[in-house]
């Protein structure tokens, strides 16, 4: 913890990906420009062989980069450090829910059903549930002590085609089984909410066992603005830094190949400075 509350952390990754061929590559990988304000270093992306990118920022705002990777092996990086905070984060324990008529235009997106996020098979279930819970933030605490009690985190069930009635019915899976369940689950009662994923390390918790990755969490719409919510740890917490946002996992995938690519080599770190 630095002086006047502010922590320093720092973040990066070592990703490397093999490919058959020359092949066009879409990457989501770097922090989202409402962070960018945050950086105390240069933040770029750095290519293990000689690779031009082209940035530009897609229909969500998210910080996206055009490569076409050589065949073979190619190692992708970057570290830097942000500051923080270093306080849990709000919860929106006053937050209303609005009417869907008095939504802005852009926030109607996140009420519909998605490629993760089936809101037509989990309707029913979601009205039964929780129906006679207040509307607003004790609503979206009720389908995040849901999905907290109702899911099993196990690294070894995650699977990228399960949608978040496959989660339900597993009752399995990884953070973006439990970011898909509770959009979808909110979605189905009118609340809109959207996916997010970037870093969050393990500040101010007991250090998790299992090896540093990125993290998939969830924001819902109440009060006028859009506030975080995470079921899988289901308690505010400390250093989270946004990558990219977008309806489910489809539209914030770290990378998209148009072609054979291996994925060979993955090493995330997300520390405090001390």
């Amino acid at each position: 913890m630095q002086k006047d509350g502010v922590m320093r952390i720092r973040a990066g990754f070592h990703i490397e990906y093999d490919c058959q061929n020359e092949t066009p590559m879409l990457l989501v990988l770097k922090i989202h420009p409402s962070r960018e304000r945050d950086l105390c270093t240069e933040q770029s992306l750095f290519f293990s062989r000689a690779i031009s990118q082209r940035d530009y920022l897609d229909a969500y705002g998210n910080a996206c980069s055009r490569i076409v990777a050589p065949p073979g092996r190619t190692m992708i990086s970057t570290q830097f450090e942000v500051s923080d905070s270093g306080l849990p984060e709000p919860v929106p324990e006053q937050a209303v829910q609005l009417p869907i008529q008095d939504l802005p235009d852009d926030v109607l997106a996140f009420l519909l059903g998605s490629r993760y996020c089936d809101t037509d098979r989990l309707a029913d279930f979601a009205w039964k549930q929780f129906s006679a819970t207040p509307l607003g933030w004790p609503r979206v605490k009720a389908i995040l002590d849901f999905v907290h009690g109702h899911l099993v985190f196990d690294y070894d069930r995650a699977d990228p085609m399960r949608t978040a009635y496959g989660g339900f019915m597993d009752r399995s899976g990884v953070c973006r089984d439990f970011a898909h369940l509770t959009i979808t689950l909110c979605r189905c009662l009118n609340i809109p909410a959207r996916y997010c994923t970037g870093y969050l390390g393990d500040i101010g918790v007991p250090k998790d066992p299992h090896p540093m990755d990125f993290s998939a969490w969830c924001e819902v719409y109440l009060g006028g603005r859009w506030w975080t919510v995470d079921a899988r740890h289901n308690e505010p917490r400390i250093g989270r830094i946004l990558m990219a946002r977008g309806r489910d996992a489809t539209d914030v995938a770290l990378s998209t190949a148009f072609g054979p690519a291996a994925l060979t080599h993955f090493d995330v770190i997300t520390e405090e400075i001390a």
